[in-house]
């Protein structure tokens, strides 16, 4: 089974933006994340980069690409924020 270099990149790139938080931790107190922080985060960022990525394989047009894309981040966005700092109110955020 081989893995393709465009899912190596996807990993890498998780990976080095999961390391930022954990450099910070080791430096300040003021950044003080689980590892079930870290666990979600992972699971967001995977589930970011592995849809873009099947959005570039399918889709068919320009367009339809940069539509999808656009809407997967964006999609990606509230969901960091509402997990973040609990933008909506909702149970997710613990509020």
């Amino acid at each position: 089974m081989t893995i393709s270099k465009r899912r190596i990149l996807i990993l890498s790139c998780i990976s080095v933006l999961l390391a930022i938080p954990f450099i910070a931790m080791q430096f300040s107190s003021e950044v003080q994340w689980s590892l079930f922080d870290f666990l979600v985060a992972g699971g967001l960022l995977l589930a970011l980069g592995f849809s873009i990525d099947l959005v570039i394989r399918k889709s068919k047009t320009v367009n339809s690409k940069y539509l999808a894309i656009t809407a997967i981040f964006i999609l990606f966005l509230l969901v960091w924020a509402e997990l973040a700092v609990g933008v909506f109110g909702t149970p997710l955020a613990g509020s």
